[in-house]
C-alpha cells in the first residue's frame, strides 16, 4: 500500500517489511528469515586515536563504498562487545548440549528413579521417552461472495472459521529393561486402524507373568482347525506356571478374513455390472453417418459389414494439463460433416445438405464452405464474433479451444469400419473433443474435418466436435456418445473360465431370471444375451446360438464383444435395452414394460433416479485374470503374519515357497514348481480394509503343556460375538456368539534306526538324523447368537415398520385407459355389459402428460407461438407451477428447480374417448339405450354425465405389503359436481 502516489516518497508500507541495517550496521542478524550479506562485501572496524570513535566501514569490491561509514563512541563500543561476548557464550554452549545430545543418541536425558521397588518391577530405574513427529494448527477465515439476485441478501455473502490441525506423533518408550510403549498417531491417516498403540510388558523367564501387551495385539495360533487372528485391539495375557503356559486375550477384531483359491496363476473374480452403469464421456461415434450403420455392420458376426474403412484419422481434447507438445487453436463444428438434415441444429437456417452426398464429407453440407469462405473465422481470437454474427450459438453449433492437445495413438483406439473412437481417459466436463478423419467408402475416399497437416501453423483447425462443455441430451451430438459399453474394472482378461449373463428382476415373481417372461417365441424363455445379440455364434464360429457369450477380441473387421486388455464390454447394438429390445419384443406394450429407452434419451445420472421401475437388468458373469506368480489379495496393509498359503492340503513356508508385501498386498510364488503342477492355492488373509462399524469380541485362552522337548500337547477355547447395530435384524444378518473349542498334540523324536535303514539302499550314505513327527487336532464348533435379538434368536423377514415405498403417481407411463366399473348401476349403468360395444358410450376423452419445462425457457427452444404468447404462458390449464407458490416458507437450496413437476389432466366432456363407438345412444348389440348420441358436429349430447377414467397399475416393486392391485382416478360431471 502507498500512502504517497510519488514514487520517490518515503512513505511506503510493505506487507512483509524488511528490516534495514544501514543506520544501526552493528547489529547483528537475529531473525533467520532476514538474508545474509553475499561474501563480497567487506566489513572493517577501525579505532581513531584523536577522536576516541570506533569507525564501521563497508566496502564492495575494490575500494567500492557499499555503506556510509558510521561510527561508535568508546562507552558505546564497549557495551557492544559485552553483548556480542555473551551472545557468542551462550551460543558455543547451545553447540556443545546439541553436539552431546547427537552422540548419545537422545534428544532429551533419560530419568533415573531411585527405587529398589520399581527397579524390581519394571527391571531398571531408567525412564527413556523419546517422542518425535510434528503438530500443525492452521486458523483463517473463509469468505465467499455471490452476486446472484436469486439469492436473498443475506446468503450473498458467507463467512466461516477455517480451524485445521495436522498433527503426526511417534513415541517410543522404555521403563526399566521390562515394560515397552509405542505409539503411532496420524491425524491424516486414511483408516483408524493405521493409528497403533502398545504396551508391552516382559517378565524374565521364571516369572509368572511372562507377557502383558495393551493395544494392538495378535493371537497367532499355529494349529490348522484354529488359525487364530492378527487385527485384535484389547489385552493379552501370558502365564507360566511350570510346565503349563496359558495365552488369554481379550479384545475386538478390527479385521474380517478372506479366502482366495488361484490355478496355475490365475485368480478367477466375479462382476456385477446395473446396465445404467455404462462408460460415459469415453467412447464416441465419429458421425450420424456411422451411428445409422452400426447396428446393420454388426448384425452377423464376428466379421464387420459396412464397406467403410477409416485410413486416417486425427483426435483433438482441451489441453487441461497445459502440455506444450502437439498443440493448436481448434474450431469444433457440431455439425460439420453431416449428411442429414434434421439432426443439423444449427440456429440460422442457412446450413444447407447437399443431396448428392450420402456419406459424412466435409461437403455434405454447406457449412464447412460458409466458414472456409469467411476469412475472419482463421482469426481465432476474433472467430467467436465473426460464426456469432453467421447465426452460430456458442457451445452448441461450434467451440472454440485454444491450444487444444492432440492425442497419441496409444491414447486412444479407433475402430476403422465401425467409426468410433474409444479413449484411455474419460473426458472430464470441461473437455471438448474434436476429430479430423479420412476413409473410404464404395471405392471412393471422403473427409471430415482438417488435419494438421493441411493448414498452415498459426490458424486455427476445423474440426467435427463430439463433445461440448455443455451437456443437454437434445443436441445431436448426444446420440454420439456410446452407451453400449461397459467396464468389468479387470485387464487382461482370458476367454478361459469367462463366463457373462444378463439377468432381468421380475416385478411379478420377485427374483432374478436370465431370460424375458413374455414375449414371441425368439424372446420369450430365451436367454437374454441371446436377445440383445451376445450370443449369435457357437464354438467354433457358425451362426448358432449355443447360450453362451461370444467372447470376440476387439480388433480391425471384427464386430467385437470384449476388449481383453482393459475388460471393455461391447454390445453389438447401439441400444441393446432401448430399441434392440423393443424391436425384438415387437409389441409395443411390451416394449413399454420391459425397454429402457430413457437409459440413451437422459443422462446417466436422470436415468437412475426417474425411471427406477424400467432399470431391472444386471450384467454378472466371472472372469480369470492372465496367468502370473504374483497374486493380488485385494487390500492393503495387510497385518503381518495374517497370511497363510497352502496347496494341495500342505502349508506353505513364507520365504521359501512364497513372499508376501504386506503394504501392498501382493503374495509371490516363488516356488516354480508349484506354478507348473497347476495346483490350486489356497490363500487365507485377514484385512482390516474389510473392517465394518459392527462391533466384534474375541475372548479366548490357548493353554500349552510341555510333557518334555519332544511331546507337546494343547487345547485352545475361543468365542468370538457380535453386537448388532439394532435388535431387528433381517434373516441371514444375525449376530453370531460361536464357540469353538479343540485340542492338539505333537510328538516328535529322532530315529537312528531310519537312518541305518536308508544306510543299507545301495549307492546310499546319509549322514542327516531322521526324525518321525506325530501331530493331531481335534476341534468343535458350538454356534450361537447375540442375547441382543432374543434368547431365541430372532430375526425379521421384512421389517413392515420401517419400510416404506415410494409411488410417484406423475409418470406418465405408467398410467393406462381404466376399464369401465362393475356393480355401480347409478354411476355407471353400462358396466354390466359384457362384449357389447355400448360399454365406452359414455367415454368422453382425457389426455394426461407432463409439460416439457423447455416450453416456458424464454430461449430460442421453445417455439415461437409459445415464446411470443403471453396469455398462453399463463394460462393455469399450461402453465408452469414455481415451487414458491405451493411451498411459500421453504427454504430453497442452491440448484434446486424452483418450478414443480407435475402430471396434467385434460377433460374433454363433448369429445369422444377411446373406444367410444356413440352415434344414436342405442347398443348395436343389446338394443337399448346405454349413450346420449351426437350432434350434427359430431360431439357428444348432455356432456355433464359423460365420463373418463385412467389407472396406474403397482407393481410389487413399488408396494409390495400392500394389498392394493391399482389406483383408479375418474372425472366425472365436471361442471356441476
Amino acid at each position: 500500500m502507498l500512502d504517497s502516489t510519488d514514487k520517490d516518497s518515503p512513505n511506503i508500507k510493505l506487507k512483509y517489511p524488511i528490516n534495514d541495517n544501514s543506520l544501526t550496521p552493528f547489529n547483528e542478524q537475529s531473525s533467520p528469515f532476514n538474508l545474509e550479506d553475499p561474501d563480497n562485501i567487506k566489513r572493517e572496524l577501525i579505532y581513531d586515536p584523536e577522536t576516541g570513535n570506533y569507525y564501521y566501514k563497508q566496502e564492495m569490491g575494490d575500494n567500492l563504498k557499499y555503506r556510509p561509514e558510521n561510527y561508535m563512541t568508546l562507552d558505546e563500543f564497549l557495551d557492544y562487545d559485552l553483548n556480542k561476548g555473551i551472545k557468542n557464550y551462550w551460543q558455543s554452549k547451545v553447540a556443545t548440549e546439541n553436539e552431546f545430545n547427537k552422540k548419545n543418541g537422545f534428544e532429551v536425558p533419560p530419568l533415573k528413579i531411585e527405587s529398589e521397588i520399581f527397579d524390581r518391577i519394571f527391571g531398571g530405574n531408567t525412564i527413556d521417552i523419546r517422542p518425535s513427529g510434528s503438530a500443525e494448527l492452521i486458523f483463517g477465515v473463509n469468505t465467499s461472495r455471490t452476486d446472484n439476485p436469486a439469492l436473498p441478501l443475506r446468503q450473498r455473502k458467507i463467512s466461516v472459521f477455517d480451524f485445521q490441525q495436522r498433527i503426526q506423533l511417534n513415541v517410543i518408550g522404555n521403563i526399566g529393561e521390562k515394560l515397552r510403549i509405542t505409539t503411532n498417531y496420524n491425524t491424516e491417516a486414511t483408516f483408524d486402524f493405521e493409528n497403533q498403540i502398545k504396551v508391552d510388558y516382559t517378565g524374565n523367564e521364571d516369572e509368572i507373568i511372562q507377557k502383558i501387551e495393551a493395544g494392538n495385539v495378535s493371537l497367532p495360533l499355529q494349529s490348522s482347525l484354529i488359525t487364530g487372528s492378527q487385527s485384535l485391539f484389547g489385552l493379552k495375557t501370558q502365564l507360566k506356571f511350570g510346565r503349563l503356559t496359558v495365552t488369554t486375550i481379550a479384545s475386538q477384531q478390527r479385521g474380517q478374513k478372506k479366502q482366495l483359491e488361484v490355478k496355475g496363476g490365475a485368480q478367477i473374480n466375479e462382476f456385477e455390472i446395473r446396465i445404467d452403469r455404462y462408460e460415459q464421456n469415453k467412447h464416441f461415434l465419429l458421425s450420424h453417418f456411422f451411428r445409422d450403420k452400426y447396428d446393420e455392420a454388426s448384425a452377423n458376426p464376428p466379421f464387420v459389414n459396412s464397406g467403410i474403412n477409416i485410413t486416417k484419422i486425427e483426435v483433438w481434447v482441451t489441453n487441461t494439463n497445459n502440455i506444450a507438445v502437439n498443440t493448436r487453436d481448434i474450431i469444433a463444428f457440431q455439425d460439420l460433416g453431416e449428411n442429414n438434415r434434421q439432426k443439423l441444429f444449427n440456429g440460422s437456417g442457412t446450413v444447407n445438405v447437399n443431396t448428392s452426398f450420402l456419406a459424412a464429407d466435409n461437403e455434405a453440407n454447406s457449412l464447412y464452405g460458409m466458414v472456409r469462405a469467411n476469412t475472419g473465422t482463421r482469426n481465432f481470437l476474433n472467430a467467436s464474433n465473426v460464426l456469432d454474427a453467421m447465426g452460430f450459438e456458442p457451445r452448441v453449433d461450434y467451440h472454440r479451444v485454444g491450444l487444444a492437445r492432440r492425442l497419441e495413438q496409444t491414447e486412444y483406439f479407433f475402430h476403422p469400419q465401425l467409426g468410433f473412437i474409444s479413449t484411455n481417459q474419460e473426458l472430464q466436463p470441461n473437455q471438448v473433443l474434436g476429430v479430423a478423419y479420412q476413409y473410404t467408402f464404395r471405392g471412393r475416399t471422403y473427409q471430415v474435418g482438417e488435419f494438421s497437416t493441411d493448414i498452415p501453423e498459426g490458424q486455427p483447425l476445423f474440426l467435427k466436435m463430439l463433445k461440448s462443455t455443455q451437456l443437454n441430451t437434445t443436441f445431436p451430438m448426444w446420440d454420439l456418445m456410446m452407451k453400449n459399453v461397459y467396464s468389468l474394472g479387470a485387464y487382461q482378461v482370458q476367454p478361459k473360465d469367462f463366463r457373462l449373463d444378463i439377468w432381468y428382476l421380475d416385478a411379478q415373481k420377485g427374483f432374478e431370471t436370465n431370460f424375458l417372461p413374455e414375449g414371441p417365441p425368439d424372446v420369450n424363455g430365451r436367454p437374454l444375451i441371446q436377445v440383445v445379440g451376445l450370443d449369435k455364434l457357437d464354438m467354433n464360429n457358425n451362426p448358432r446360438p449355443d447360450g453362451i457369450f461370444d467372447f470376440i477380441a476387439l480388433g480391425d473387421q471384427r464386430v467385437a464383444t470384449i476388449n481383453p486388455a482393459n475388460g471393455r464390454i461391447y454390445f453389438p447394438t447401439l441400444e441393446p435395452f432401448g430399441r434392440t429390445l423393443r424391436n425384438r419384443l415387437g409389441n409395443p406394450t411390451l416394449g413399454a414394460r420391459y425397454a429402457f429407452d430413457s437409459l440413451y434419451t437422459n443422462t446417466q445420472i436422470n436415468a437412475q433416479v426417474k425411471f427406477p421401475e424400467q432399470n431391472r437388468f444386471t450384467i454378472k458373469g466371472q472372469y480369470q485374470s492372465s496367468s502370473s506368480n504374483e497374486i493380488a489379495l485385494g487390500a492393503l496393509n495387510v497385518p503381518e503374519g495374517s497370511v497363510r498359503v497352502t496347496a494341495g492340503g500342505r502349508t506353505l513356508q513364507e520365504n521359501v515357497d512364497y513372499t508376501v508385501d504386506y503394504t501392498l498386498g501382493r503374495v509371490k510364488i516363488i516356488n516354480q514348481g508349484l506354478m507348473e503342477s497347476g495346483t490350486a492355492i489356497n490363500i487365507e488373509m485377514e484385512s482390516n480394509a474389510f473392517f465394518n462399524i459392527q462391533t466384534k469380541t474375541l475372548l479366548g485362552s490357548r493353554f500349552d503343556y510341555k510333557i518334555s522337548e519332544d511331546f507337546m500337547l494343547g487345547g485352545t477355547v475361543m468365542n468370538m460375538t457380535e453386537r448388532p447395530l439394532t435388535q431387528k435384524i433381517n434373516v441371514g444378518d444375525e449376530p453370531m456368539s460361536n464357540t469353538i473349542w479343540g485340542v492338539d498334540g505333537t510328538y516328535r523324536t529322532e530315529s537312528p534306526f531310519l537312518t541305518r535303514l536308508i544306510d543299507k539302499i545301495p549307492f546310499i550314505d546319509t549322514k542327516e538324523k531322521s526324525s518321525i513327527q506325530v501331530s493331531g487336532e481335534f476341534a468343535q464348533l458350538v454356534p450361537g447368537h447375540n442375547r441382543a435379538i432374543g434368547r431365541n434368536g430372532n430375526a425379521y423377514v421384512d421389517d413392515f415398520e420401517g419400510s416404506q415405498s415410494t409411488i410417484d403417481l406423475r409418470s406418465v407411463q405408467m398410467w393406462s385407459l381404466a376399464s369401465v366399473p362393475q356393480g355401480l348401476p347409478s354411476l355407471f349403468p353400462e358396466g354390466r355389459l359384457k362384449n357389447d360395444l355400448g360399454t365406452g358410450f359414455n367415454r368422453a376423452r382425457l389426455s394426461w402428460y407432463n409439460i416439457d419445462p423447455l416450453f416456458w425457457d424464454n430461449d430460442r427452444r421453445a417455439p415461437d407461438h409459445i415464446r411470443n404468447d403471453a396469455a398462453m404462458r399463463s394460462n393455469h390449464f399450461m402453465r408452469q407451477i414455481p415451487l414458491q407458490e405451493v411451498f411459500p416458507n421453504r427454504q430453497e437450496a442452491n440448484f434446486q428447480l424452483r418450478r414443480l413437476f407435475t402430471l396434467d389432466l385434460a377433460f374433454y366432456p363433448s369429445e369422444k374417448g377411446p373406444y367410444n363407438y356413440d352415434v344414436t345412444g342405442f347398443s348395436p348389440q343389446s338394443g337399448e339405450r346405454v349413450g346420449h348420441g351426437v350432434d350434427a358436429n359430431g360431439l357428444l349430447n348432455n356432456p355433464d354425465l359423460r365420463w373418463a377414467g385412467v389407472q396406474r397399475e403397482i407393481t410389487q416393486q413399488d408396494f409390495q405389503d400392500a394389498n392394493i392391485e391399482y389406483i383408479q382416478f375418474w372425472v366425472m360431471d365436471p361442471f356441476n359436481e
